[in-house]
């Protein structure tokens, strides 16, 4: 069990306007939310300019990347756009990392950088934290490697498993985390993030990311609310995200067990 509380995370990475943009910033805070997290992908807004608008619409909000591929940058560029934002926003940025998602190689392919091999690009994360001050981090981690890498040097730990896995098959993820973080473990925050979340998702969610598995939350407030308990009193996990597009619905959720 985890002395962490609740806290909330909204994804979400276009608008189609300056005001809409600052509208579900604004949004997000209004309903509890903790963060507004912006994805790192050329189809989305680029992430530190998105966080950075969003963070002067706004006043208790906190703003993040979900997450930084850190090939696509270097150690240095990532460190001196955090500590900007970092200042400008009163500490209100949070630096989410990983070592790049599916899809990720053709927009590192697109920007003129080098991708590199899965060795390369955990050593190129692990020097891009070393580079970054002051700033709370989040990595995204599944594999071994990575998740040694969030062990010893994260703040908070994303499990970056697909939507559909149980939660005996997080555990086990969680597991292999508790034995290479030590007596790190405990003081590491963790986060999931929900593809799908509602009491009446829409088909094409349903039909996209299924019906049952983690990444999944279904029913009422009551029900959906009982099944987070549960989840951190069993996996540890006190820090939940979800597509904007289910903000709304979301957030009698959120009102709930925020900062319980």
């Amino acid at each position: 069990m985890t002395d962490h509380p609740f806290r909330f995370g909204a994804v979400a990475g276009q608008a189609p306007d300056a005001a809409a943009w600052t509208g579900l910033a604004r949004r997000a805070e209004g309903l509890g939310y903790s963060t507004l997290l912006v994805p790192d992908t050329l189809g989305t807004f680029s992430p530190f300019t998105a966080a950075a608008v969003a963070a002067t619409a706004t006043t208790t909000l906190r703003v993040g990347t979900y997450v930084l591929s850190a090939p696509n940058r270097t150690p240095q560029a990532v460190a001196w756009e955090s500590a900007t934002l970092h200042r400008l926003t009163g500490g209100r940025f949070e630096l989410g990392l990983g070592a790049g998602r599916p899809g990720a190689e053709a927009d590192a392919a697109a920007l003129g950088v080098r991708f590199g091999t899965p060795g390369e690009r955990i050593e190129r994360l692990s020097e891009t934290i070393d580079a970054v001050q002051d700033v709370r981090i989040l990595v995204a981690a599944s594999g071994t490697r990575l998740l040694r890498l969030a062990a010893r040097k994260a703040d908070t730990v994303a499990l970056g498993v697909p939507a559909h896995y149980t939660e005996e098959q997080v555990a086990a993820k969680l597991d292999e985390l508790y034995e290479l973080a030590g007596d790190r473990f405990h003081d590491l925050e963790l986060a999931m993030n929900l593809a799908c979340a509602g009491s009446e998702p829409p088909d094409w969610a349903l039909s996209r990311f299924g019906r049952t598995g983690t990444g999944i939350l279904t029913g009422t407030v009551t029900e959906m609310a009982d099944t987070l308990r549960r989840r951190r009193d069993h996996l540890g996990v006190s820090y939940v995200s979800v597509n904007a597009q289910f903000m709304d619905a979301f957030a009698p959720v959120v009102e709930r067990l925020a900062g319980t």
